[in-house]
């Protein structure tokens, strides 16, 4: 969502809004860093996953009794494979697309 155009509000948060957008815009778009940031995004789901199988043992041995942690611990890994399934579907759609064109 771009929201450059709300620069001149006078409302603390929208400036800042503004302000951590244009931060959060990627510098570099090489195929380097695309493919460094999708290897990340692979490792953070895979810390979270190891992360979920962590406290079930430990819930399961009876060394952690809050499920409220277990919980959030599967959520957080859940999330995350989805999200990673979902980046990988549009790109293999995408590399589909783009092997079917013609030149």
């Amino acid at each position: 969502m771009d929201i450059s155009a709300l620069t001149n509000v006078s409302s603390d948060v929208i400036q800042s809004a503004v302000k951590n957008n244009q931060a959060a815009q990627p510098k570099d778009e090489s195929f380097d860093s695309i493919f460094s940031n999708a290897l990340n995004m692979v490792n953070e789901t895979n810390d979270y996953q190891n992360s979920a199988e962590s406290a079930e043992i430990q819930f399961a041995l009876g060394e952690a009794t809050s499920t409220h942690d277990l919980m959030i611990a599967q959520e957080k890994a859940n999330i995350a494979l989805s999200y990673t399934v979902a980046v990988r579907d549009k790109v293999l759609d995408a590399y589909k697309e783009i092997m079917n064109m013609q030149i």
